[in-house]
């Protein structure tokens, strides 16, 4: 839990989240390929793009998201494309709802 809170401690970061919400809106043409295969992926070069920082600073950042489980990524030739793991961000959001709820007496 903590790792994840780390991670989303960063603006950048967080933003990459919400944005992988709506993949459609990131991706122009992205090979049927893809979209067959791992659904809701969006490349790298895409989100640098849309952040407008480094790729090198994005990738890192990518890796941190991919490591704290909010992410999951999948490479075709050499092209990587990262797509949020929605069961992983539903049990955090569970998980830290339950360690901050108020106990019921």
């Amino acid at each position: 839990m903590l790792a994840v809170l780390k991670v989303l401690s960063n603006e950048t970061r967080l933003n990459i989240l919400c944005w992988l919400r709506e993949p459609e809106e990131m991706n122009e043409n992205l090979p049927n390929l893809i979209k067959e295969e791992f659904p809701g992926g969006v490349c790298v070069g895409s989100i640098q793009e849309k952040s407008g920082l480094a790729q090198s600073v994005i990738s890192s950042y990518l890796s941190a998201m991919q490591k704290a489980g909010l992410l999951e990524s999948r490479r075709y030739g050499q092209w990587t494309y990262y797509r949020r793991n929605e069961e992983a961000i539903a049990a955090f959001l569970d998980e830290l709802a339950a360690r901050l709820r108020a106990e019921e007496k």
